[in-house]
């Protein structure tokens, strides 16, 4: 058979039923207990449960870094170059430590490799290419650190997956000093056609019997979409509404001080002002901090990841629809010689339908883990910011 070995394992496997939007469409807590009483507890329980799900947290046998990102100037391109640092313990590496050096283009590389390998396993998304405004923004140290955390967790995401880090793509991404020779082999060009062929195909003619399962997921997957994007969008306008107001706090606060040096008999209440409007700024770029570097991330990595799970959910449909029509035509034909290839498509159709439930079970635990993190961290930091700026107020009076 040609089914790779990893996916084989996923076809033994019974995939648990799924459950549909639990996470956006519920306020209460996944177990359906009472709202804890305070953040801290909020995030004891949150700890508790994770331990508690994870017993096998130290089996783990990869661990990679991404970091030291360095500029290269050449005639035509100015580009990062960032240092993939892997120890691993598995068998089939020739050493336990590896060090490249890897540009964003050589992880576009890897991620359309597995795609294209596992079509209808989930991959992470990478960071978007980023749109040049200006050389100076695009390089800017901000822009360059953002990107690194979030090429970090590309590989390690990659790393924690059952079928994707078997990937021979992946090992030569990690342990290979040049990806040139690499990047140039590959069917990338046929593959992508043959896609489009069945996709221009399944566009025209449907689908005769999606599984009902996948309408649920497809369901899931648009009101996820929806209702994250929104999120994210609200998130980041409340951020540059806080950085505008923030920088109105830190010109207002020295007028006060201005002011106490000329009136005598109001110098100590307005000194009080001052002092509040200063602690108040302090917590407002403390919180602004926080949404930018825990919120707003983990948001947009899931908005990313509703755009992997569409265009996962249209190859299992194209792979479908292929399989329907060779059937269809083999039926009408009355012939047995594209028998055998009918039967390798349905067998290809059974392995993307258990794989991607299977992927589609984990995807789910991972993206409420990683939600409810963040989630649950800024509720303790906005909580923590209102306490602090109302004590600020009592003090100034």
């Amino acid at each position: 058979s040609s089914i790779p070995t990893k996916e084989r394992t996923l076809l033994n496997k019974r995939v648990p039923v799924l459950g549909v939007f639990s996470l956006v469409q519920n306020t209460s807590l996944a177990d359906g207990g009472p709202m804890p009483n305070s953040p801290s507890s909020l995030v004891n329980q949150y700890r508790l449960e994770e331990e508690e799900e994870q017993p096998g947290a130290d089996a783990k046998d990869f661990f990679i870094t991404v970091d030291n990102p360095e500029s290269h100037v050449t005639a035509i391109e100015t580009f990062i170059m960032y240092r993939v640092v892997t120890k691993t313990t598995r068998s089939e590496f020739d050493s336990s430590e590896y060090e490249v050096r890897r540009r964003y283009q050589d992880f576009l590389w890897l991620r359309g490799r597995l795609e294209e390998s596992h079509p209808t396993l989930i991959v992470h998304p990478l960071p978007e290419k980023f749109v040049m405004k200006g050389m100076v923004e695009r390089f800017n140290d901000g822009f360059i650190e953002t990107r690194r955390k979030a090429l970090h967790r590309f590989l390690n995401k990659i790393s924690e997956h059952p079928v994707l880090s078997y990937s021979q793509h992946f090992k030569v991404f990690l342990t290979a000093q040049e990806l040139t020779s690499h990047r140039k082999q590959g069917p990338g060009f046929l593959s992508r056609m043959g896609e489009t062929v069945r996709a221009v195909a399944n566009s025209v003619r449907g689908l005769r019997s999606r599984p009902e399962e996948f309408s649920v997921m497809q369901e899931y997957v648009d009101h996820f979409s929806t209702k994250i994007c929104s999120v994210d969008k609200v998130t980041q306008r409340i951020i540059k509404e806080q950085r505008e107001y923030l920088d109105e706090l830190r010109q207002y606060g020295p007028t006060y001080t201005q002011w106490a040096e000329l009136e005598e008999d109001l110098a100590e209440p307005l000194k009080g002002v001052a002092d509040c409007v200063e602690r108040c700024s302090q917590e407002t770029e403390e919180q602004i901090q926080q949404l930018s570097e825990v919120l707003v991330p983990a948001l947009h990595e899931y908005v990313l990841c509703a755009e992997t799970l569409k265009a996962v959910m249209r190859r299992r449909d194209n792979i479908q629809a292929e399989f329907e029509a060779k059937n269809e035509a083999l039926a009408s034909r009355k012939a047995d010689q594209d028998a055998e290839e009918v039967d390798g498509l349905a067998e290809r159709v059974e392995v993307a339908n258990t794989t991607l439930k299977e992927d589609w079970s984990r995807w789910q635990k991972a993206m409420r883990t990683d939600l409810r993190s963040a989630l649950i961290s800024t509720t303790e930091k906005n909580v923590d910011y209102y306490e602090k700026v109302s004590l600020a107020m009592v003090c100034s009076q």
